[in-house]
């Protein structure tokens, strides 16, 4: 049936594959972990029962989400073994550690307090949950540390050496985990993880706002995933900035082929090109739209800024044009469609008519899974932009996969195929039911007598509670 396949592509499939549906897990618990814990702050430092009703209802979507992220993680590295034995064998001295640290400082923490968390309040009293809340949300960005570390040493690998048996080995650890690329990637990807997070947040709030505009829940979540979209969507731009400048730098073959810039001499400034066909055979990009010098001013910061086309190097180094000139504008794109929709919201904020922007709320409905499309246009971005390369420059893909046939590796993979649309497809299906629900008041579920603690208003008892009167 695989008669013909090449085993190193469907290798690369089959882990983008289970990628793909991995990375938004992770993306979607680092933000609604830190969210939880500012809503259960504010319940704490305010009173106000609206914070404690929105943490009640985005705390199962986290259970849910926390735990498929976790289920599709641990097939991840199960495909080391299976299909990238060679790599694992090479790497394993420095990424073997860096990995165990990951597990020791953030999965335990996660692990450690998510029941407290989850099934504690009643139990330690509302100071100590929130402690826990807290640790949950720094060890999910201590995995972020960590797994980025990884993904950055493999991009722009610092600090290693080679022993005799050909594999790499760790001369300068601090070299390794904050390697060249690293501090750029953690701040871009930690805030796509509240970007996509804000989003979803606000999409359902919208939705039910759209149901019942009185909904104090419902308008929590809007606000603040809109408040989250107007601040932090710029420093993503800028971020991202930022991050291109450190690529041109260290991965300029990358840079080339996101912009469809093939020629390697090419005088003077570089255009932008926004959009075209980029044909690797012919090494142009046809039917492009320029537009001149904004190329080398995003690029460099200079309008007479050059640029080395995909020609400078040798061809056999190239990444695939095709995909990453795509996968780029269209990540870039949502991020000024997410600045887009944070100005509109400020303008309807200042006219006091947020609430009732039934346009607004239909825009954000709309845009409640673009983040997910960005983290993953983002990460083909970056993953194929590094091609042919496992590690960056030193080891090839070709050489990296397991001595397996390709029939091995394509019988596996429809198997992902199956396995992950049955079980994440439900678990997916109940991640959206429960986020239709309308959130409702919890008062089965929150003590009547908070914890006092120095300095924090109480929480008002169940008798404090008061429902928005509809025609107000």
């Amino acid at each position: 049936m695989f008669d013909g396949f090449d085993p190193v592509n469907l290798a690369r499939f089959q882990f983008a594959f289970t990628v793909a549906f991995h990375i938004i897990f992770p993306a979607f618990s680092i933000g609604l972990a830190s969210f939880l814990a500012v809503l259960e702050g504010l319940w704490l430092a305010t009173g106000k029962a609206v914070y404690m009703d929105t943490f009640k209802h985005w705390v199962k979507i986290f259970a849910v989400s926390f735990g498929m992220g976790v289920v599709s993680g641990i097939v991840m590295s199960y495909q080391f073994g299976t299909n990238w034995s060679v790599f694992a064998d090479k790497t394993g001295p420095v990424l073997g550690p860096m990995m165990a640290y990951e597990v020791l400082s953030a999965f335990f923490l996660e692990a450690g307090f998510l029941g407290i968390m989850l099934f504690g309040q009643k139990r330690v009293g509302n100071g100590l949950h929130f402690f826990a809340t807290v640790v949950v949300a720094i060890g999910t960005l201590f995995s972020a540390f960590w797994i980025l570390s990884v993904n950055s040493w493999m991009q722009t690998p610092q600090g290693y050496g080679f022993n005799a048996a050909g594999q790499f080995i760790p001369e300068d650890w601090w070299a390794i985990v904050f390697n060249p690329s690293f501090p750029y990637r953690l701040v871009h990807m930690v805030l796509a993880a509240y970007l996509t997070t804000a989003f979803i947040v606000g999409g359902v709030g919208a939705f039910h706002l759209l149901r019942n505009r009185y909904n104090a829940s419902a308008q929590t979540m809007f606000s603040m995933a809109l408040w989250m979209a107007l601040i932090v969507a710029p420093l993503q731009i800028l971020a991202g900035d930022q991050h291109g400048l450190n690529t041109l730098e260290h991965q300029p073959a990358k840079i080339a082929a996101m912009e469809g810039h093939f020629e390697a001499n090419a005088k003077g400034p570089m255009p932008l090109t926004l959009f075209g066909i980029p044909d690797m055979q012919e090494g142009r990009t046809k039917y492009a739209l320029d537009i001149p010098y904004l190329g080398s001013l995003i690029l460099t910061h200079s309008l007479d800024g050059e640029i080395k086309g995909l020609k400078a190097f040798p061809r056999e180094d190239w990444p695939d044009s095709t995909v990453i000139f795509w996968t780029f504008r269209a990540m870039v794109a949502i991020g000024f469609a997410m600045l887009g929709i944070g100005l509109w919201s400020l303008v309807q904020r200042i006219r006091g008519r947020l609430h009732e922007s039934t346009w607004l709320q239909r825009a954000m409905v709309a845009m409640s899974p673009a983040g997910f499309v960005a983290v993953i246009c983002g990460w083909v971005t970056t993953e194929m932009g590094r091609q042919p390369y496992t590690v960056y420059g030193v080891l090839r893909t070709a050489e990296s996969h397991s001595p397996i046939a390709a029939a091995g590796v394509g019988g596996s993979l429809i198997a992902f195929v199956i396995v992950y649309f049955l079980l994440f497809g439900a678990g997916m299906f109940y991640i959206l039911r429960l986020m239709s629900k309308e959130p409702r008041p919890f008062e089965e579920d929150v003590p009547r007598q908070p914890t006092r603690t120095a300095g924090i208003t109480p929480a008002p008892s169940l008798e404090a509670r008061t429902v928005p009167d509809p025609a107000e």
